[in-house]
């Protein structure tokens, strides 16, 4: 098991109007019921569902305390985040697929 399981991320919808931050210990199953909008509420509602940024800490308190962090900053802030990994907002499930 890795010692990285906990991750945080950011989803966009297709035009990248909208953001959503989040956290989870399965980046992988999480984004996935993104996708199939298995999960009635915000993300579902804005087609909130391509993944542009993420990043992994080894304790669930560390994790939690990002999100926190990255939730209260503002939305430059957020894009800034973002193109520092991704600068064409690319979906990158894909790649953590691989």
């Amino acid at each position: 098991m890795s010692d990285k399981t906990f991750a945080v991320y950011i989803l966009s919808n297709r035009y990248d109007t909208v953001l959503y931050t989040g956290m989870t210990n399965d980046i992988l199953r999480r984004v996935a019921e993104h996708k199939e909008h298995k999960i009635p509420g915000f993300t579902s509602q804005y087609r909130v569902d391509k993944l542009v940024y993420y990043e992994y800490f080894g304790e669930p308190a560390l994790a939690i305390a990002r999100e926190n962090q990255i939730k209260a900053g503002s939305r430059k802030k957020k894009e800034e985040l973002i193109h520092s990994i991704n600068p064409e907002w690319n979906d990158l499930y894909k790649a953590l697929q691989e």
